[in-house]
């Protein structure tokens, strides 16, 4: 069976994680989304990637997460999708991306076939505590953080042109 990476919607991407994912719900925003699809068009597989959710896991101008990523249990389609978040990534300019998967019940397998990187416990445990409106629908095990570098040298944006009267003028009769 040949398969396809191909760009889908978030909504496409969350009647996935609705259906196949074992324990997180549907995703709220992301950055992009991807699907893994046979010549048939039937989707295998969906990644959602998106910023990083801990607030400390990074720069979310140059860091993306992958928020989501199921599979309906076809070969190669994790390894397919980690890669592809990873490609379209890098062609973006990001300087990294990473993931989380739970410690104990999860591998890592496709993220190491992917060449990622394993770097260790991250996060895991009940925050709700602290934070009374916090969800506790998810598991509270803990995490390992997996990531790939993309660009080591990046420029980054440090202005933005100047608007001028006749720019905003020119819209406007745009807008018209």
């Amino acid at each position: 069976m040949k398969l396809s990476v191909i760009p889908i919607e978030l909504t496409d991407a969350n009647a996935a994680i609705a259906a196949w994912h074992r324990h997180h719900q549907p995703c709220i925003g992301h950055r992009f989304s991807i699907g893994v699809v046979d010549e048939a068009g039937v989707l295998h597989g969906a990644a959602v990637v998106g910023r990083p959710v801990a607030r400390l896991a990074g720069d979310p101008s140059q860091v993306l997460e992958v928020t989501r990523l199921v599979s309906n249990g076809t070969r190669n389609v994790c390894s397919m999708l980690y890669s592809a978040a990873a490609r379209a990534g890098r062609e973006l300019g990001f300087l990294r991306i990473q993931t989380y998967i739970l410690a104990d019940e999860e591998t890592g397998v496709s993220l190491k076939a992917s060449g990622w990187t394993c770097e260790g416990i991250a996060g895991g445990g009940n925050w709700a505590a602290s934070r009374p409106n916090r969800r506790t629908d998810q598991p509270m095990g803990k995490k390992l953080r997996w990531a790939k570098e993309l660009n080591q040298h990046r420029p980054l944006l440090l202005s933005l042109p100047k608007t001028s009267d006749s720019n905003l003028d020119l819209f406007e009769s745009c807008q018209d």
